[in-house]
């Protein structure tokens, strides 16, 4: 076996590289063993001065330090102003110079003003608010619990105040006990399987071949990441007790920031600010606007003067800046080991989520885009858009009452070729891929997040160690029962109350789905009133395409009702969520956004179900139409079919919807950011520059969404809806989202970097909730799908036409030349005279020939007038109708079976991940055993000095 990175052996020799010691003044202490023997030319003697150079530095940083004020400020009544100091872009290292820590406080604005305390948290509030006697309580507890307390002035408005705060080490330790903080105690070990020498001389050749190819432009260049350590070491729940364990080169450093402020975030939580059971907790202080702001710090500018490649990057929030959220590094890899040091596991989780579900974009989009290609170059031989272009002797029946004229088929040319476009041959084929390439998704992201969780440590992470909320703590602290996980009380919700609350949950739920369905039949309404209109206008562009006007208008209306809507839908679901109580704030979010979607979704879809199934299927036929409360004529297709008003609702709603989208994630906070830079120039006049401390820069910045992820996730979704459900009716929806995605990894990366206030770090061990909703929205486009290719595109009725009534009936074949007369035969006959006197036309149609016209055409499979039978179904409609209902089970049946087998086949552990995971298990148990009896051998040695050796001792 061959271990690398912490340590390598190889044969009777062992080589171990530590990168450790301590950074002091810009210093780095380097230590390595090298293996004995000749070969190691080291000089000891340049080691030794080196030593002893850095002691003198280490006395010199101490005397420093003793001139400092030791105790860090967390007295309040001293309230300082805010001092015009310049801030410096670095927020985590040492200058190599000369300036003393007190100035490097100073310059950096993350400290106190004594320096050595680094800034954890900020609250702001103003000293106008009438809340003082809250906040005094609240800020008295807050040092009753350890907190350090510091407050500022703001430079731009003496009224508002900023409370910073620190936890010591202390107060660290205690708290990431309690939550099960884990972290790092033995570097990882690499075991790699033992390989001949045959293979390692293809390795080789295989190596020095690839030295010719060029790089890969997409990965990131490893020079510019720093090296995580705690991505390279075993990790376990922190305990005091067991401190010896854990690798701690400085315990300031210990805990890093993202740690440090979610500790500080949980503590303010269950800190109370009056007596009762409901005053507790940062949030209510922050509803009631006792304070106006909280948030951590940013660590520093994400901007710097000198090149990220010639002096490396000055900060974490600069690195993440030039390798993930600045547009010239669109093409590469994310960085997600930063993003998750820095934003913490649950944002790094979306961003691993997004780019995975972007990059199985390219293959749908590829095929998509190959079936809309395919439409394009079978165009000039499709024969049946041939056969309506050529209809000039075939007229039309009128599509609404009175104002509509008769019609030319060939006037819908056009529409018949663009149809072709989207309905081909190669749609059904995509339709079954797409079935397969969502459950092949969903199936690869479980391995990849089940990596990603090793990777991040959240393999052990469960819900139970996750908190109570503090809402839920406050309302049922009366009732208790015993944990059966940890064996101690927790508050207890009663299973009746429960109930109650989930039924009335679901009844506001069911009232607002059925408010949607209203607005999508006022819709329906708009359109049927609305192409009588359009028929009658004086503009004859408008009146020759009366149906195109109406869909595009219905569809822009129908865009602004669901906008409008969502607005509603947020406050009824965060009203719903808040009554049902739900224990932790997992469950919360999940409750929430089972709401939200199951609104979003119903409201964004709804008008375009409708279209696909419904739109123009319970029409009646001439001089029978079925009416709207006996009064508006139900809308027709149009003549060239159904599909084209699906591709119009679809187009319009999915480019409209991501252009709305990204402008409210990147736009309006840029327009917020600029208006403040811009209040504040007025006032202090542009002549003068001001450099604001940190806390001052970030409060400026807009807060992150209050529900967090949600709104990322659910336009990805909502989008994954848009791109599986009607794929078949418009191919080329996997293209539009690549390029929305690709342009929305970016819009993403630069608004939580430049434009956000630094969120608060939170786990997560999964996308939550939104795996099952993707899920579903995969069996559903499985249904969805055959029901588009059966019904709304005319694919069955061209193979039954081409199998048993067409010129090669009973022959096997289904060519081109099969599909001669089908137009004919797809249109039936009505007598003129047989028209209701509502529905009669004003015109009589004698444009066309010159004399009144007698018979008319529409699409259905119905007798003739003059049959014993007028106007009756046709056995034609029957066959058509039965082979569509057994397209759609056979489909259904046989891509559910194909998902199935693969879910099947795709293990949800990779094998290397599996033996990796019991690999680190055993190697975790024999290291935490070799850990206690490296310190048991030294408290027997240290009692054998002391003279205190008992005779009983182990081992």
């Amino acid at each position: 076996m061959e271990a690398s990175s912490s340590g390598i052996a190889n044969g009777k020799n062992k080589v171990f590289h530590a990168e450790g010691g301590v950074d002091l003044q810009g210093h780095q202490l380097d230590m390595q063993i090298l293996p004995d023997g000749p070969k190691s030319d080291v000089d000891f003697s340049e080691i030794l001065n080196a030593i002893q150079e850095m002691a003198k530095d280490v006395n010199i940083l101490f005397d420093e330090l003793e001139a400092v004020n030791s105790p860090c400020k967390d007295d309040d009544s001293l309230l300082h102003p805010g001092n015009l100091t310049s801030t410096s872009e670095d927020a985590s290292r040492l200058e190599a110079g000369g300036e003393t820590v007190r100035e490097r406080s100073k310059a950096n604005g993350l400290y106190f003003r004594d320096g050595r305390c680094r800034i954890d948290y900020i609250l702001v509030y103003r000293k106008s608010n009438p809340q003082t006697e809250k906040r005094e309580v609240f800020e008295r507890n807050i040092r009753a619990e350890g907190l350090q307390m510091e407050k500022e002035s703001s430079l731009i408005n003496s009224d508002i105040i900023f409370v910073k705060l620190h936890a010591p080490w202390e107060v660290l330790g205690r708290y990431a006990e309690q939550m099960n903080v884990r972290m790092p105690f033995r570097r990882k070990i690499y075991y790699l399987p033992r390989r001949y020498k045959f293979m390692s001389r293809i390795d080789k050749q295989i190596s020095r071949f690839r030295r010719w190819l060029p790089k890969k432009p997409m990965r990131l260049d490893k020079e510019t990441l720093p090296d995580l350590e705690e991505n390279d070491c075993y990790t376990a729940p922190f305990s005091q007790q067991r401190i010896h364990h854990f690798i701690i080169h400085n315990k300031d450093t210990f805990f890093n920031n993202a740690t440090r402020s979610r500790i500080v975030h949980h503590i303010l939580q269950r800190i109370k600010y009056e007596e009762g059971k409901n005053k507790i907790g940062l949030n209510r202080l922050l509803t009631n606007g006792s304070y106006e702001a909280a948030f951590p710090l940013h660590e520093g500018s994400y901007r710097s003067k000198n090149s990220i490649k010639t002096h490396g990057a000055v900060n974490h929030r600069h690195l993440l800046y030039e390798c993930w959220a600045s547009w010239g590094v669109w093409y590469k890899y994310q960085p997600l080991d930063l993003v998750r040091r820095y934003f913490g596991e649950k944002i790094g989780l979306y961003f691993a989520w997004l780019g995975w579900y972007t990059g199985m974009l390219f293959p749908a989009a590829f095929i998509g885009l190959f079936v809309f290609l395919y439409g394009v170059t079978t165009l000039d031989h499709c024969q049946v858009s041939k056969e309506v272009c050529q209809a000039t002797d075939i007229i039309m029946c009128p599509v609404c009452d009175k104002y509509c004229p008769f019609m030319r088929l060939s006037d819908s040319c056009v529409y018949a070729k663009v149809t072709h476009l989207f309905d081909n041959g190669a749609t059904v084929f995509f339709a079954v891929f797409m079935a397969v390439w969502a459950t092949v998704f969903l199936e690869f992201w479980k391995r990849r997040r089940a990596v990603i969780a090793y990777d991040w440590d959240l393999i052990d992470w469960e819900e139970e160690e996750e908190e109570i909320r503090p809402q839920f703590e406050a309302k049922y602290s009366k009732k208790e029962r015993m944990n059966p996980i940890s064996g101690k009380p927790e508050p207890y919700q009663a299973f009746t109350d429960k109930c109650s609350r989930l039924i009335v949950s679901a009844s506001g739920i069911f009232f607002m789905i059925c408010v949607v369905i209203a607005a999508v039949f006022g819709i329906v309404i708009y359109r049927v009133v609305t192409v009588s209109t359009f028929a009658a206008f004086k503009w004859a562009l408008i009146r020759n395409n009366s149906q195109v006007a109406t869909t595009g208008t219905a569809v822009c209306i129908n865009f602004c009702i669901i906008m409008l809507l969502n607005v509603l839908y947020e406050k009824v679901a965060l009203l719903l969520t808040n009554l049902e109580q739900p224990r932790t704030e997992s469950e919360w979010e999940n409750s929430f956004t089972l709401k939200m979607f199951l609104f979003q979704f119903v409201n964004l879809n709804s008008s375009t179900f409708y279209i696909a199934f419904f739109l123009g299927r319970f029409t009646g036929h001439p001089g029978a139409y079925l009416r709207l409360i006996n009064r508006w004529r139900l809308e027709e297709c149009h003549p060239s079919g159904c599909l084209i008003d699906l591709c119009m609702q679809m187009g319009i709603i999915m480019v409209l919807k991501q252009t709305w989208n990204n402008f409210m994630e990147l736009g309006y906070p840029l327009i917020q950011n600029w208006w403040t830079r811009r209040k504040v120039r007025q006032e202090h006049g542009t002549e003068r520059k001001i450099n604001f401390p940190q806390w001052e820069k970030d409060y400026n910045l807009q807060p992150m969404n209050a529900y967090g992820l949600f709104d990322e996730y659910l336009e990805m979704i909502l989008q994954f809806g848009f791109t599986t459900i009607f794929v078949a009716a418009f191919p080329l929806a996997p293209l539009l989202a690549l390029l929305n995605n690709i342009i929305e990894i970016r819009l993403d990366a630069y608004k939580f970097v430049t434009q956000w206030r630094r969120p608060l770090a939170s786990r997560a061990k999964d996308i939550g909730i939104w795996y099952g909703i993707l899920e579903g929205i995969g069996i559903l486009s499985v249904i969805t799908n055959a029901f588009v290719i059966a019904i709304t595109s005319d694919f069955i009725p061209r193979l039954v036409y081409a199998y048993k009534y067409g010129p090669c009936a009973g022959q096997g074949e289904a060519g081109q030349k099969c599909m001669v007369g089908y137009v004919n035969a797809s249109l039936s006959v009505f007598r003129i005279s047989d028209f209701e006197n509502r529905s009669e036309p004003e015109s009589d149609g004698s444009e066309f020939s010159g004399t009144p016209l007698k018979y008319c055409r529409y699409r259905d499979y119905r007798d003739p007038p003059h049959s014993l039978a007028p106007y009756g179904y046709t056995l034609q409609f029957w066959h058509v109708l039965a082979a569509r209902l057994a397209f759609i089970i056979v489909f259904e049946h046989l891509v559910f079976c194909i998902k199935h087998l693969i879910s099947y086949l795709i293990p949800d552990l990779p094998k290397d991940l599996r033996d990796r995971m019991r690999r680190e298990k055993y190697l975790i148990q024999e290291m935490m055993y070799e850990a206690e009896l490296e310190r048991l051998q030294k408290e027997r040695k240290e009692r054998k000095k002391n003279g205190k050796a008992h005779h009983n001792e182990w081992p």
